[in-house]
């Protein structure tokens, strides 16, 4: 098969065929019928055919400045034609120059970083680091949270459908999420008084030995549904935390880099994580990893440690030009305006479609919880209007326990006619379910 530039691809359908044969069942795919993605410009992308689709995931909230964006671009191939590899054994520039520049705008204190390939990575090597510090093993995660598929960050994962490992690693509890659609106490925000948060303070005196170094979260549980705590919830939580000399670990892998409408997620919360971890956007598509932490707290980690892959001299590269390209452009600023936007238009969508239970979120991470009339998960609902979005030319995510959460995560460079052009092909495609 070709594309209209006669370049040869070999479809869809030969794609699954050698996918069966040759990947991990583990690794699956969205649509019935999948394209073949050979092509991106920024906020679209283009199939085998030329088809092009409106990008309103971003390869899951890694591109925030765009496919291909070209000064990111540019930078990758200026470096990888000099210098494309040194293990961190070896003294190079853009290692240092990047961790200054994440010093520079991560909230609080946070000052040193280790660099590696993945988040998951970078949430193992946080847990590892604050364990060194605190000399304690045990661990407190949130329910529907995701940290990595590894066995022990997929073991502090509270979502079902990813914890696979059937001998899954010990000390870890966990504690209640800010599910306020489905508050599990069947209270309201603010009258609840934080009911979640303060349950906590049960977890640690009830479901562990009272020595436990660190709660890991993101600031919006991303896979769990665009969860997004109330007002106050992280502050009332770092309270609980430092009574008890437990260190806040903030999990920015899918909500850093402005997606939310400040460089960083926990930002909206007015709270200093103790070490934060970061991936996907810091590199615009380039496999990057990091978790930073306070002098104090990573001056623990002492022994040799390195990483074969992390932060080398392209990767480090492409996530300083990311860094100027989000500052360059206001990004942050621009997911703030536009997610607004958003959340306006899927709300006037909801005051005609009752199937749109709940829409959460901050900047451009919105999530639209999709709901029968007896408020139980519409699932089923939301894969046909998956289905048809693409056949229209967009594309749209899916997450949350029950994969009924429609989720909005476009590239940060999207524009109100994108989105009016989606909110109006959506709006068609709900009178079609109607």
């Amino acid at each position: 098969m070709t594309d209209i530039n006669s370049t040869p691809y070999i479809g869809p359908e030969e794609v699954v065929r050698k996918k069966k044969e040759y990947i991990i069942p583990c690794v699956y795919h969205f649509y019935a019928q999948p394209m073949q993605l050979v092509r991106g410009e920024m906020q679209y992308l283009y199939d085998h055919t030329g088809r092009q689709y409106l990008d309103c995931f971003a390869g899951v909230s890694v591109v925030n400045c765009g496919h291909c964006h070209p000064e990111i671009t540019q930078a990758i191939c200026d470096q990888v034609t000099t210098l494309q590899h040194t293990c961190t054994i070896y003294l190079t520039e853009n290692i240092v120059n990047l961790a200054e520049n994440l010093a520079q705008i991560t909230p609080g204190r946070l000052q040193k970083t280790f660099f590696c390939a993945s988040g998951t990575e970078a949430n193992e090597g946080a847990a590892l680091l604050a364990s060194l510090y605190t000399g304690r093993q045990e661990f407190i995660s949130l329910r529907q949270g995701l940290h990595g598929r590894t066995k022990l960050t997929m073991s502090l994962t509270g979502l079902s459908m990813w914890r696979t490992d059937t001998s899954p690693v010990g000390g870890i509890s966990f504690a209640p999420n800010a599910y306020c659609y489905r508050c599990p106490y069947g209270k309201r925000h603010p009258e609840c008084d934080l009911a979640c948060a303060n349950e906590l303070e049960a977890v640690i005196k009830t479901a562990t030995s009272g020595r436990v170094a660190a709660l890991i979260a993101e600031p919006i549980q991303g896979n769990g549904g665009i969860i997004t705590p109330p007002p106050g919830y992280f502050k009332r939580v770092k309270e609980i935390l430092a009574h008890h000399n437990i260190l806040l670990i903030i999990d920015e892998v899918q909500t850093g880099f402005g997606r939310t409408g400040k460089m960083f997620a926990i930002e909206h919360y007015g709270v200093e994580p103790d070490i934060m971890t970061m991936a996907k956007a810091l590199g615009n598509g380039t496999p990057v990893g990091a978790f930073t932490s306070r002098s104090e707290i990573a001056d623990a980690y002492t022994r040799p440690g390195a990483s074969t892959l992390g932060g080398n001299p392209v990767t480090s590269a492409a996530a300083l030009a990311t860094l100027k390209v989000l500052t360059k452009y206001n990004l942050p600023d621009r997911a703030a305006e536009l997610g607004r936007y958003l959340k306006c238009g899927l709300t006037e969508l909801q005051k005609q479609h009752p199937l749109i239970g709940d829409i959460r979120g901050h900047g451009l991470m919105v999530g639209a919880e999709l709901v029968n009339p007896d408020k139980s998960p519409a699932a089923a609902q939301l894969d046909v209007i998956l289905e048809h979005m693409k056949a229209r030319g967009i594309l749209i995510g899916k997450n949350g326990p029950e994969r009924n959460v429609m989720a909005f995560q476009p590239p940060l460079v999207i524009t109100r006619a994108d989105l009016d052009n989606m909110l109006n092909q959506l709006a068609e495609v709900l009178k079609l379910l109607a």
